[in-house]
C-alpha cells in the first residue's frame, strides 16, 4: 500500500487561534502515523495562489490520512482553525 502526503496551504488570519489548532493537530496527526516533512518553513511561490504557511505530512496510507482528518481529535483541533485561516488541504498517494 503506498504512503500518502497530506498537503496544506494556509493563510492565517488569527495567529492565536491558529496556534491552538497547530498545538492540538500535531498529536492527532501523529496518532494516525503522520510525520511532518514541512511545517511552515521557508518557501518560494512559483505559480498559483500564495499561502504563507505550507505543511506536508506523510501518512502510512491515503486511508490513514483521511481517517486522521475525520477523527474526533483532529476535528476538535480543526475547530480552532475555522475562522482563523483560509486553507486548502489535500491528500495524495506517493508513487511506489
Amino acid at each position: 500500500m503506498p504512503t500518502a502526503l497530506w498537503i496544506a496551504h494556509v493563510h492565517v488570519t488569527d495567529a492565536e487561534a491558529y496556534g491552538r489548532y497547530a498545538k492540538e493537530a500535531g498529536p492527532a496527526i501523529a496518532a494516525h502515523g503522520g510525520v511532518f516533512l514541512a511545517r511552515g518553513g521557508r518557501y518560494v511561490q512559483l505559480e498559483g495562489n500564495d499561502r504563507t504557511r505550507n505543511v506536508v505530512a506523510r501518512f502510512p496510507s491515503l486511508e490513514a490520512a483521511v481517517d486522521c482528518y475525520n477523527s474526533p481529535a483532529y476535528q476538535a483541533a480543526l475547530a480552532h482553525a475555522k475562522g482563523a485561516s483560509l486553507r486548502d488541504l489535500m491528500v495524495v498517494e506517493e508513487i511506489e
